[in-house]
């Protein structure tokens, strides 16, 4: 009897054994699994994120945040840059936006009340140029700070009243609204606020070939004369190398650039929701474009 009970004893320990083999055998697998279901789902969040992200750029000063489409980023951009190359006073430019705001939302529309078109929405039957003219948003800023100096003392009345003089709208109290966005837009695109603005988007299908040499060219438009080398432009000022780096970043997706570096900082395209990263290579006189 000891011994039949014995037996009996040692066949339930190597059933036993073959079941912790087994069990054990199934936890790893199922281990093996989920690790590779989170790698899988990892990569494609990854990948994904770009998409579900869109394409926007974020504006953010002290005196807020605002978020724009990049269109409106790129119109921003250069309303800033036309005002530097006037050298106009940072009220120029907060008038200037507040008009903009309220005309087309910050968008070239080739469309409008009238015959009213671009930025500004100004009418080729009023004097203000051709359309064509009208629809390139250097031009168009050039003429409306042409028409703001001539206003007598421009800078001290409301905003309202200056962007009306200008503008002569139906409702010239609507451009009041604005005014907190504009001093936002202000700071950020000229440079005074370091690292203000930042875009992102996914990338495209079909990549835009890397345009460092035609961004350039552009920018010059706009800004004026910039020393360059290579796929550097030259900053003789902190903050003209911010606006040169902001502009830079608002046309990334326009001219294929991967990259902008300054000041120890830099965006990158790829990664552009996060923002602008330490750099500690990054030039400290030229804005570097790749």
């Amino acid at each position: 009897m000891p011994l039949h009970h014995h037996g009996r004893a040692g066949r339930f320990i190597f059933v036993a054994r073959r079941l912790s083999k087994a069990v054990l055998t199934i936890i790893v697998i199922v281990v093996v699994l989920a690790a590779a279901i989170f790698f899988a789902v990892y990569h494609f969040l990854n990948r994904a994120q770009p998409f579900a992200l869109g394409e926007h750029c974020e504006v953010k000063t002290s005196a807020g945040t605002l978020d724009l489409e990049i269109e409106q980023a790129q119109v921003a951009a250069t309303i800033a840059a036309v005002a530097t190359r006037r050298k106009l006073p940072l009220r120029a430019l907060e008038i200037a936006y507040a008009t903009a705001i309220q005309e087309s939302k910050l968008l070239n529309l080739p469309f409008g009340d009238r015959d009213s078109v671009g930025v500004f929405q100004q009418r080729p039957s009023q004097g203000w140029g051709t359309v064509e003219q009208l629809q390139d948003p250097v031009y168009a800023t050039q003429r409306f700070f042409a028409a703001l100096v001539k206003i007598k003392r421009y800078q001290k009345l409301p905003l309202h009243e200056a962007a009306q003089a200008v503008q002569r709208s139906a409702d010239g109290s609507a451009y009041a609204q604005h005014e907190v966005d504009a001093q936002i837009l202000s700071e950020a695109f000229t440079g005074r606020v370091p690292k203000a603005v930042h875009c992102w988007y996914p990338t495209a299908e079909k990549p835009v070939a890397y345009q460092a040499a035609k961004a350039r060219k552009e920018l010059v438009r706009a800004l004026g004369t910039t020393a360059s080398s290579g796929n550097q432009i030259g900053a003789a000022s902190a903050r003209r190398g911010w606006l040169i780096a902001t502009w830079s970043v608002a046309h990334a997706q326009k001219f294929g650039l991967h990259q902008v570096r300054f000041a120890g900082a830099r965006w990158r395209a790829e990664t552009g929701h996060d923002g602008w990263l330490a750099d500690a290579k990054a030039p400290a006189r030229e804005v570097e474009l790749t």
